[in-house]
């Protein structure tokens, strides 16, 4: 079975790198000309939800094939299904980024699937009381509080930046109600993932029987991303039906966007593969980070995530027509979750000592 070394330190790494390819994944989308947003996430999404996981795993999990016939197909359709709830949750993610922006959508979002995520797992396996009596427990819980602090100020700088927009009349297609409906059904369908992923941890046991190694959780990815990838296909299919824009793939309204098909099918592609880095880093920081506190790993990814787009919005001047206090409440939700990174670090790396 699994007989990795943990190294809490390497896996919160490990953790950062995925997060940072998460937080910068929808980037390439402002620079896709002449697609309808169905277009674009459909093909992205065929990318990092069906064609990356699909071959991750034929490149990381030996005996790819003898792993499928000998996992249980319970979970397999356990995992499937959970992931189709998901995409759900990730379609909402993505149409609440045009409402309020890439940090607020990541603040709401994230946070509230960071707390579910993090501690409903273990509640629901009874093991949350044993977890909390674990040596460096109370920095990983505190890390976990104040990342949620975090999560707020940032939230608390995105209200404070409608207000801006609107004093200023340049909302464009900022809206708050809209966008906050979405972040929250995105936040709870978001959380329902660390359950697909759960629901796949046997055959994840059946690949590290055959060797796959720190590679092991690629091949639940088949099940959870594919899952995602159906309910995601089906929403954009829908959308093409209605505003007749399928034919958006093959050709583009005369003129200079003609041009920008390529570049559409490359920015996609890129969207795709960086969010697939996250899958793939998150597994690799999951499983170096141990097994004693393997369900802060949700935490540690998704706070990560918050202040890797928080410094994005910065860096892509999202605040740039904001006041003086917006801009305060920002830098302090940016230093609150470098707080919160570094207590969750430090409890990991008590509990990884104690457990040696």
């Amino acid at each position: 079975m699994n007989s990795i070394t943990p190294n809490p330190l390497l896996g919160i790494g490990l953790h950062a790198i995925g997060a940072l390819f998460a937080a910068t994944c929808y980037t390439p989308q402002k620079k896709v000309r002449g697609w309808s947003w169905q277009t674009y996430w459909l093909t992205q999404a065929s990318f990092c939800w069906f064609l990356l996981p699909i071959l991750g795993a034929w490149l990381t999990i030996p005996d790819l094939l003898a792993v499928l016939r000998e996992a249980p197909t319970n979970a397999m359709w356990h995992s499937f299904f959970l992931g189709a709830a998901y995409g759900i949750g990730g379609t909402a993610f993505g149409i609440s980024i045009r409402y309020i922006g890439f940090s607020l959508t990541y603040a709401i979002a994230v946070g509230l699937s960071s707390v579910l995520g993090t501690l409903i797992p273990p509640l629901v396996k009874g093991t949350l009381g044993e977890v909390l009596h674990k040596a460096g427990a109370d920095w990983v819980m505190a890390g976990i509080a104040v990342g949620v602090l975090g999560i707020a100020c940032a939230g608390g700088a995105g209200w404070l930046k409608e207000k801006d927009l609107a004093a200023q009349k340049c909302r464009g297609e900022f809206s708050l109600m809209k966008g906050l409906l979405l972040s929250l059904l995105a936040g709870v369908l978001s959380a329902v993932y660390g359950f697909a992923l759960e629901a796949g941890t046997p055959i994840a046991d059946v690949a590290s029987a055959h060797g796959a190694g720190v590679f092991r959780g690629n091949v639940v990815y088949i099940f959870s991303n594919t899952g995602a990838f159906l309910t995601t296909a089906i929403y954009c299919l829908w959308l093409h039906a209605r505003h007749k824009t399928i034919g958006e793939l093959v050709e583009l309204p005369a003129g200079s966007e003609r041009k920008a098909l390529p570049v559409n099918f490359v920015m996609a592609a890129i969207t795709g593969l960086f969010w697939y880095g996250q899958f793939f880093f998150y597994n690799l920081g999951h499983v170096k980070l141990g097994e004693r506190f393997a369900f802060s790993s949700w935490a540690i990814h998704m706070i990560m995530l918050v202040l890797f787009s928080t410094l994005l919005g910065v860096i892509l001047r999202e605040w740039r027509q904001c006041r003086r206090l917006t801009h305060t409440t920002v830098g302090l939700a940016i230093f609150i979750l470098v707080a919160a990174v570094l207590l969750l670090t430090y409890g990991n790396h008590i509990g990884d000592v104690a457990g040696k």
